[in-house]
């Protein structure tokens, strides 16, 4: 897809029962837009986040952020901390499936929705997948896995990208997910990218590599453009 200029706002989506703001970027014109939804890293919703959801939509996505601190952002990693361990995991999932519902009733939508997680975020994405059907791609950057039960109820394609270096993230939790997915018949991709760190990706961390994550950005267009098209 061609890049193109997008339009950016604030908004705030009704899920059960309460509002979850989110950062809305779309490409401007009328559509229809395959949408994706860009998953929070522990930092929050903070600018690299904002950065990656507006890159999406310069490629053509009708991209959407849920702010799942619902405001709460930080740049230290105990504070982080203290922010994952708060979080409610089974209500953020049932946000990030709302958000789904939220852009496939727009008129801006194709009818087909991704999600892409990183970090905390890349557990959340596969974990939407385990409780939705009405998801059409999920992506995990090193993210960690729910349980193999839950994992038996993904239905949409899987595309993984983990760092061989990662200290978080190990190897053994991408054999998990691999072995789960090919026993349920699921369709995925994973990429191992050798030495590379956790948050690979993240190009304002030290972390950052630039040649593994022009690499799994390509990978993630790719895989986008093929279940969402």
């Amino acid at each position: 897809m061609a890049q193109q200029p997008i339009q950016i706002s604030n908004i705030e989506i009704a899920i059960n029962g309460h509002s979850v703001p989110a950062y809305q970027c779309l490409p401007v014109g009328d559509g229809p837009f395959p949408g994706v939804i860009v998953i929070q890293e522990w930092w929050g919703l903070e600018p690299h986040i904002k950065d990656i959801t507006e890159r999406y939509a310069r490629e053509g996505y009708a991209a959407v952020a849920p702010d799942l601190y619902h405001g709460e952002v930080t740049s230290e990693p105990d504070e982080a901390r203290k922010l994952v361990m708060a979080l409610d995991r089974p209500r953020a999932v049932s946000e990030v499936v709302g958000t789904v519902g939220y852009i496939k009733s727009q008129g801006f939508s194709n009818g087909k929705v991704g999600t892409v997680g990183y970090c905390m975020g890349g557990g959340l994405s596969i974990a939407t997948a385990c409780n939705t059907e009405n998801l059409d791609a999920a992506i995990i950057y090193y993210g960690s896995n729910p349980d193999a039960r839950q994992l038996a109820n993904v239905t949409c394609p899987v595309l993984g990208l983990y760092g061989g270096g990662d200290d978080g993230i190990p190897i053994s939790t991408v054999v998990d997910l691999t072995v789960a997915l090919e026993k349920s018949h699921t369709p995925y991709e994973v990429h191992i990218y050798g030495t590379a760190p956790h948050a690979f990706f993240n190009d304002t961390r030290e972390s950052y590599r630039a040649e593994v994550s022009a690499h799994s950005w390509r990978s993630t267009l790719e895989f986008f453009s093929k279940n969402l098209s």
